[in-house]
């Protein structure tokens, strides 16, 4: 059972932005239990690859070094909504993207086996 739902997959030229939401379900995002919430996405053939996380609370993100500049991880606690604007998109683009939730006091380093819950992706392809 999918914790997030995530949208706004879809269909991109490539040079141009997309903002993907994903909305909890179940939980808070200011919840005690939470920590780091964050994106991930796997493309055709590749391992599933941490770009970005917030942490409640915390002065600022955290990006992997492949997403520093081109995306930007957001929150709206009170919506428990998480997004990620991507800008300057790029066929390397093309995965499905996930949000996801780590417990608290982890998820900063972006890896996957450090997050519980999770949606069931949306699909961002990019080609003109």
């Amino acid at each position: 059972q999918s914790q997030f739902v995530e949208s706004g997959g879809g269909l991109v030229q490539p040079g141009g932005s997309l903002t993907l939401s994903c909305v909890t379900s179940g939980f808070n995002l200011d919840d005690a239990t939470i920590g780091c919430v964050g994106w991930f996405r796997q493309a055709p053939g590749k391992r599933r690859e941490g770009l970005a996380c917030s942490e409640y609370g915390a002065p600022s993100p955290h990006y992997a070094a492949s997403a520093e500049g081109r995306f930007t991880i957001s929150r709206d606690n009170a919506k428990n909504t998480v997004h990620l604007q991507i800008n300057n998109l790029k066929p390397e683009d093309t995965a499905v993207y996930y949000c996801a939730a780590a417990p608290r006091h982890y998820g900063l380093g972006l890896q996957e086996y450090e997050y519980h819950y999770w949606g069931q992706g949306t699909q961002v392809t990019v080609s003109s």
